[in-house]
């Protein structure tokens, strides 16, 4: 098998994998999308222009809360959540830490359901790291899929009780699971993450929420008439947010 854009060394990678059963196309760098974006749905032609924005560190220079601190790592998460949520089906929401995003709410119908579901994912890679779970001891066959299932059921609450049966399976003991006092505990420790929104936040149960996770940034266009409001609950928990006047929809 021949391809330009592929080294034989990559090739020989490949075929080791899945069989070797793989589609290999090669892109054209030189292709340009057209500026225009034209789609038919139910009979009406929707016409608009291309997404060319590309978030920058200029974008975040209108900060708005009372508190400006916004040091180098924070500046990196936002322009990381924002990158994010370009290419994320609106409406979203995206959390941010250590240069990781650790949590993305999209395709919800409302601003704050993004930044639940989106916060609830947050948390839930933060218990991940608790100690009782690092020191889970799985039996030697259990291979990295069925251990990653494990983790995530250990750590749930609506796991079934059938889900919860299979860590007899994987586990060479089921060690005591985490109470909501320990999980509560835990996730006290998560600090200094970054909440990106692609839409301004029309309501402050959007910060409340976002606080439990640790946030301690927020970027998002801002525009709307509760902005004031918005702006007033990040002071409240001594939060920066920074407004771009950048809407990143995406449908």
């Amino acid at each position: 098998m021949k391809t330009p854009g592929f080294t034989a060394e990559a090739l020989e990678i490949l075929k080791q994998k899945k069989g070797g059963k793989y589609n290999i196309i090669e892109i054209d760098p030189s292709y340009e999308p057209s500026e225009m974006e034209t789609r038919l749905i139910y009979g009406i032609e929707f016409v608009q222009k291309r997404n060319t924005a590309i978030p920058c560190f200029e974008n975040l220079e209108n900060i708005v809360t009372d508190v400006k601190h916004l040091p180098d790592e924070a500046r990196r998460d936002m322009i990381l959540a924002m990158l994010s949520l370009k290419y994320t089906q609106s409406n979203s929401v995206c959390y941010v830490s250590n240069g990781q995003v650790i949590g993305v709410g999209a395709g919800q119908q409302s601003r704050i359901h993004c930044t639940r579901l989106a916060g609830d994912k947050a948390d839930i890679w933060y218990i991940k790291q608790h100690p009782r779970v690092l020191n889970l001891k799985f039996k030697q066959e259990v291979g990295r899929p069925e251990r990653d299932n494990a983790i995530d059921l250990f750590v749930r609450n609506n796991a079934t009780e059938y889900e919860l049966n299979i860590l007899n399976d994987v586990l060479k003991e089921v060690p005591e699971r985490l109470s909501e006092s320990d999980k509560e505990k835990w996730l006290n420790n998560l600090k200094n993450v970054t909440l990106g929104s692609d839409a301004f936040f029309l309501f402050r149960d959007n910060i409340d929420r976002a606080s439990k996770s640790g946030v301690k940034y927020i970027v998002q266009p801002g525009g709307s008439v509760r902005d004031d409001i918005v702006i007033n609950s990040c002071n409240e928990y001594g939060i920066t947010m920074v407004m771009t006047g950048l809407r990143l929809f995406h449908h």
